[in-house]
């Protein structure tokens, strides 16, 4: 009898160390093995722990200029006469046209927006997946500085385009005089001739005389020897090339000059939510000088809007409502959500450009458990 209660016992206290165990180990297994905290002056960082950060937009909106100069010839106001042309440059004058614009993003850390991932083992996290994804980001300090950065290029000095006469024409000629000096011969005074040379500078006018009269021997030069009239050598390609230069440099002095080029200029800003419905002045631009950095010059004001459409606002309350209000927070994943913005450009009251792009910082912050790995 005394045998059977010591064994009834003994499984009764056996019962008990398994019931036990089982309570004590379903008791660790509510303690989360991954810690996710926002990064703070509080936050104690611990080996092995990983810190990331939700991304932020940043826009590169690039503009393409074509800068105009037109140079007039020294002997412009004689092309109608000399040479019966009418629609020649008279004046110097300088013109800007905006020609095209690109927008593109790419995305840097949220220096607000920094969490440190402490884990106490081995356990696998979709950290990694929503690293792929873009929806957070390793710690990348690179960012470049908002604003307007200039032209990218070499500039040019204007007056080596300018159009000068260094035809094979003298500039000069030399004008023969006779003068007289008075001698004395005999107790008489008598003149006595002598020649004098004197060195003239040919009026504007006579030289554009001269510049016509060249242009027009280059013109039939060049006709004879296409037509083969002409019994000249070489006749190859390189002398109808020579030809065809000389023809256009003295035609320029009489019709000037265009020169063109085209200038990119480079904005980067950040979107900020207070932004909506508020225009962010790029800059000033004028026909006449160009872009300017400087809001307060002249010029007509290239404003930037940014409208997002909200789409992510009703994230953040179906998340909340989700769950046992009562479980932890500190084993989930934060990350970002982005939002759709519609992007304006304009100038004055003409829009140059209207597109939709994806904003993170416009977004939501939602969670998502720690341990839940993507895809799996």
């Amino acid at each position: 009898m005394i045998k059977r209660i010591i064994q009834k016992s003994s499984v009764l206290v056996l019962l008990l160390l398994i019931i036990v165990c089982s309570c004590s180990s379903l008791k660790k297994q509510k303690t989360p093995e991954i810690v996710v905290t926002p990064l703070s002056d509080t936050v104690i960082m611990r080996p092995g722990s990983l810190i990331y950060a939700l991304p932020m937009t940043v826009f590169k909106v690039t503009f393409q200029f074509e800068r105009t100069i037109e140079l007039p010839g020294p002997y412009s106001k004689y092309a109608g006469d000399l040479l019966g042309l009418t629609n020649v440059i008279t004046q110097e004058d300088e013109h800007w046209e905006v020609r095209s614009i690109s927008v593109s993003s790419h995305e840097e850390i949220d220096p607000s927006e920094y969490y440190v991932i402490g884990s106490n083992s081995l356990q696998q996290t979709n950290a990694l997946a929503l690293k792929k994804s873009g929806l957070i980001l390793d710690l990348n300090p690179e960012s470049d500085k908002p604003g307007l950065t200039g032209y990218d290029g070499n500039d040019f000095n204007i007056n080596d385009f300018r159009t000068y006469d260094l035809g094979s024409d003298e500039y000069f000629r030399v004008q023969t005089d006779t003068a007289y000096r008075r001698a004395s011969i005999d107790d008489q005074f008598i003149r006595i001739p002598y020649v004098v040379e004197k060195i003239k500078k040919f009026s504007p006018e006579e030289l554009a005389e001269r510049a016509a009269k060249r242009l027009m021997e280059l013109r039939e030069g060049k006709f004879m020897v296409l037509t083969g009239e002409a019994n000249v050598f070489p006749q190859n390609e390189a002398a109808i090339n020579e030809l065809n230069r000389m023809e256009q440099e003295y035609s320029e002095l009489f019709t000037g000059k265009v020169i063109s080029e085209i200038r990119s200029f480079t904005y980067q800003f950040i979107p900020t939510s207070g932004m909506s419905g508020k225009p962010l002045c790029l800059f000033n631009f004028s026909e006449v000088t160009g872009p300017a950095s400087d809001t307060t010059s002249s010029g007509i004001p290239v404003i930037i809007e940014l409208s997002p459409e909200k789409k992510t606002k009703d994230i953040t309350i179906i998340s909340t409502q989700q769950g046992d209000p009562a479980a932890s927070k500190t084993d989930r994943l934060y990350y970002r959500i982005p939002d759709v913005a519609v992007l304006k450009i304009k100038m004055g009251d003409e829009v140059l450009h209207n597109s939709r792009k994806l904003v993170y910082q416009l977004g939501q912050i939602v969670q998502l458990p720690a341990n839940y790995i993507i895809g799996k």
